[in-house]
């Protein structure tokens, strides 16, 4: 009987999720080409055959590993008049609350290097990926609600896609920075919040 062979490894999937893990750990300035090698097992050499340098293979590590932000909405505008506008709305600041959770130890250290930094701005731009369209999706969504009569009509959608998108950003922002959650339970807190916001249910 023929010996299976062993599955071929990616290792360009390998280096970035190594250069992932440092991020997360050490810090940008931990995110060097030596120690994402020893990470992976290969020589820093092999690190070039799928990248040009440190710079190119961050930015693919940004690309590739961070979720999509617009996942939480997609589905959103599919639940217009269904469910509850409040119960649809907490789904997906939740979904942006577990978003910024993982990223923003990320997010945090590319103003370290301002490169990287202005690197993966470009990327954003030129793919017209970013926030605002996260924020536009909760606008589209409230405003649709409204014009059913099933969220106020007099409060501000614009503002109010704002006002949920920050208070999410700001609360796993802040569980990091303490390394320790918030109280209320988010689940509290969502409710909590979307009631603040567009009115109680």
């Amino acid at each position: 009987m023929a010996k299976e062979r062993p599955k071929k490894t990616n290792r360009r999937s390998e280096i970035l999720r190594a250069a992932e893990e440092l991020m997360v750990t050490q810090g940008l300035t931990g995110v060097t080409t030596r120690k994402i090698s020893e990470a992976v097992g290969c020589s820093e050499g092999a690190l070039y055959v799928h990248f040009k340098g440190r710079l190119e293979l961050l930015l693919a590590m940004l690309e590739e590993s961070l979720p999509n932000m617009l996942n939480p909405f997609q589905t959103l505008q599919e639940s217009v008049g269904r469910n509850s506008p409040h119960a649809n709305l907490e789904m997906a600041i939740t979904g942006i609350y577990r978003f910024q959770g993982r990223v923003a130890p990320l997010f945090g250290s590319l103003f370290a290097e301002p490169k990287l930094l202005e690197a993966y701005r470009k990327y954003l731009t030129t793919r017209d990926k970013g926030p605002h369209l996260a924020i536009a999706a909760l606008e589209r969504y409230i405003a649709a609600e409204q014009k059913l009569g099933r969220i106020n009509k007099q409060i501000d959608a614009k503002m109010s896609a704002h006002l949920l998108m920050s208070s999410s950003f700001f609360r796993a922002f802040v569980e990091h920075f303490f390394d320790r959650p918030m109280q209320p339970p988010w689940s509290k807190f969502a409710k909590e919040l979307v009631a603040a916001v567009v009115g109680e249910p």
